[in-house]
């Protein structure tokens, strides 16, 4: 037999609380007042057609196919049709305001830091004997055995074997300090010389740098990068007094 419990709107403040969230929460509202204020100092405005594309899109990011579904994820949610609208014209108001302030600004930040955004695609064994990859760097070196062959001999896991030890497109964040340093300064196809890290000794074979290209895709994530750092500088400056909630 199913049991009924009511949460309140005081559970979930307290739950809010006592999850240690509410720096967070508040960190959000603050960013949402500047975002509105500075979008009205600046005379932006949204467009009907704008809204409608943007509930578009967010329906379909949700997978929101009909009104029986939306109506359910807007209750999950604790969503009125107004909020949802609200939601819509926040999201769309916010993408304009990051491009109004630094979309003449993205072509520069790439030029500067374009190094950041290319890509690796390379295979990897880890071992866990150094002089173990140096034998094998030296035996695929003189051509006594392949680096597929070494993947297939010394990786447990079997769908990374079974993959030869690709690692798939990697940029420098997945990598660790000394990995990245030395990946990103090969010429591919390059096999380079075992590298020591806390996890073991890396056989890795560099397939592939992939130079960066600057598409409609890096242009939003640079835009964005750039507002969210313009948002915590803005924030901040701000003195924030919050009411006693307890």
């Amino acid at each position: 037999m199913s049991k009924f419990l009511a949460v309140s709107q005081d559970d979930i403040i307290n739950e809010i609380k006592l999850s240690c969230q509410i720096p967070t929460i508040v960190k959000s509202i603050i960013s949402r007042k500047i975002i509105i204020d500075v979008a009205q100092e600046t005379g932006i405005k949204v467009e009907t057609k704008e809204l409608q594309e943007a509930a578009d899109s967010l329906r379909m990011m949700n997978k929101l196919e009909n009104a029986e579904v939306t109506w359910s994820w807007l209750q999950k949610h604790g969503l009125s049709l107004d909020d949802f609208e609200e939601l819509v014209y926040y999201n769309v108001l916010s993408s304009k305001l990051a491009e109004h302030l630094f979309a003449d600004k993205v072509e520069q930040f790439f030029v500067e830091n374009q190094l950041d955004y290319a890509q690796i695609v390379m295979y990897e064994v880890v071992f866990d004997d150094l002089d173990l990859a140096m034998e094998m760097f030296y035996a695929i070196q003189e051509g006594e055995i392949t680096f597929p062959e070494v993947a297939h001999q010394y990786i447990q896991n079997d769908e990374i074997r079974r993959c030869g030890g690709y690692k798939g497109i990697l940029s420098r964040i997945n990598l660790k300090p000394e990995i990245s340093t030395a990946v990103f300064a090969a010429t591919p196809p390059q096999l380079l010389k075992p590298i020591v890290t806390s996890k073991g000794v890396h056989f890795i074979n560099v397939e592939e740098i992939i130079i960066p290209q600057l598409n409609k895709t890096l242009h939003l994530k640079i835009i964005s990068h750039l507002f969210s750092e313009w948002l915590n500088q803005q924030f901040e400056k701000i003195k924030i007094e919050v009411e006693d909630i307890c």
